[in-house]
């Protein structure tokens, strides 16, 4: 196995290589990303996704129960018996009809995947225990991160279900949700709290990873972006194997939609699939890197020679204006992304849109995902605002089939969903109000009434 699964430069002019057991994770030749190469006439690739349905019969292994590993023959990168799960994956994809009325798409044309179902309440799980498996492979007793707050709680949960290994977590100053950080600090994670935000942390964490020899859990580890395929393998499995014509994914750090864009074009190279799905990229307003530079400067994966010039000359930009990522999406709210060129592969192989949407529209598209039975983290709800943008802008035909990824569950950002809906002018502007909102367009504002039956029952009636 060792031989047919390797890490390899994802530049197509530098294509060099390294072992599975390196953990530097930039290439030592050009300073790229690597990716986890297979080669699959020396493994036993499946011919066939009624390989992986037979599994569902074998629940009580719990490889096999694992929603991320029992597609593991598309990632054959850790032998079983150093898997280490803690029963992820276990999420669904299900028609939105109500949401989708909202978007402008036909019934039965819209789908949310709800990630926020993993055991840490994110898809994060999916890549997490990729990498921690990898970690255990090399025989890590530290692993690390920078962390808005679902990676540092993934991270975390998994540090103390199997205890193994120590946590050691980087968040920014006030740049991290109570919801998550709670979590981090639950499960017994070291957590080290900088000035400065996201991309600041990531700077440092890698630093310190490096002079420590603590392993790296970051989106820049090729392993977590293994595990994260396999949310599109399970929307797939969820559709009967047919290719949905669109997916729609909120952007931070740019890894989902790296993975997602490999996973595809993994399973059209091995025959499973005859077409790629299109992809769209959502960005809050606020965290816009990949927006800019994709539609306002027209930066493209171009063979693996993006133009180094223009996306130079805007993290520039960045530098000079002092431009800090902000947004009440806080799991997307990063400048920098590290998966950059990886998401321009992904835009060209499967032709990719990208847009961005201000926090109002995250809001209001999280309100109605919720009335509609589907609670998730505002970032997730940038996917549904996005999609409501390419509808209106025809770039999505209500006649498609798209799957939304809500990548996060609703209480792990409460205080944001409680303001919107509140009916408190003071608490409304504490949280959204000075963030640039200006209304909640779809509050479901509790009802004041004195402690009095006979009032408490007329209210019921006026309003239920």
């Amino acid at each position: 196995m060792t031989d047919a699964v390797f890490q390899r430069c994802i530049h197509p002019h530098c294509g060099h290589t390294t072992d599975l057991h390196d953990t530097t994770f930039q290439c030592a030749k050009c300073g790229g990303l690597y990716d986890v190469a297979y080669d699959w006439n020396r493994l036993p690739a499946p011919t066939s996704f009624k390989h992986f349905e037979a599994k569902w019969a074998n629940r009580t292994d719990p490889l096999d129960f694992s929603g991320v590993w029992r597609f593991r023959d598309l990632f054959p990168f850790a032998p079983p018996d150093r898997i280490m799960t803690i029963g992820e994956g276990q999420t669904l994809l299900q028609k939105a009809d109500q949401v989708g009325k909202h978007v402008g798409m036909k019934p039965g044309n819209l789908f949310l995947q709800y990630e926020g179902m993993n055991p840490s309440g994110s898809f994060k799980d999916n890549g997490m225990t990729a990498a921690f498996t990898h970690a255990q492979m090399v025989g890590a007793r530290r692993a690390a991160c920078a962390s808005t707050g679902n990676t540092s709680a993934s991270l975390a949960i998994y540090c103390a279900a199997t205890n193994l290994m120590r946590a050691v977590i980087f968040i920014g100053s006030g740049k991290i949700s109570y919801g998550k950080l709670s979590q981090a600090l639950d499960y017994g994670a070291l957590t080290v709290q900088i000035a400065g935000d996201f991309d600041d942390a990531l700077r440092r964490v890698q630093e310190v990873s490096k002079q420590l020899g603590i392993y790296l859990v970051n989106s820049i580890n090729p392993f977590r972006l293994e595990g994260q395929k396999s949310v599109m393998y399970r929307i797939l499995e969820a559709m009967r194997w047919e290719v949905p014509d669109w997916i729609v994914v909120p952007g931070g750090n740019l890894g989902n939609v790296s993975a997602f864009g490999k996973a595809f074009f993994e399973l059209k190279e091995l025959g499973l699939i005859d077409r790629m799905p299109r992809l769209a990229l959502i960005n809050a307003a606020g965290a816009d890197t990949f927006y800019q530079l994709y539609e306002k400067n027209g930066v493209r994966w171009n063979g693996g020679k993006p133009d180094s010039g223009k996306i130079n000359a805007y993290m520039k930009y960045l530098d000079d204006a002092d431009r800090r990522a902000d947004t009440l999406a806080s799991a997307i709210e990063i400048n920098r992304p590290v998966n950059l060129p990886k998401a321009l592969r992904s835009m060209e192989r499967c032709g990719g849109y990208v847009r961005e949407v201000t926090d109002q529209e995250i809001l209001d598209a999280k309100a109605k995902i919720g009335a509609g039975g589907f609670g998730c983290e505002p970032a997730s709800a940038a996917s549904v605002a996005g999609l409501l943008k390419l509808v209106k802008e025809g770039v999505i035909s209500p006649d498609e089939r798209v799957a939304c990824v809500l990548t996060g569950h609703v209480l792990k950002d409460s205080d944001a969903t409680v303001a919107y809906h509140t009916a408190d002018p003071a608490t409304f502007e504490a949280k959204l109000g000075k963030r640039g909102v200006r209304r909640a367009s779809y509050a479901n504002r509790a009802v004041q009434v004195p402690n009095d039956l006979s009032e408490i029952v007329k209210a019921i009636e006026l309003f239920a």
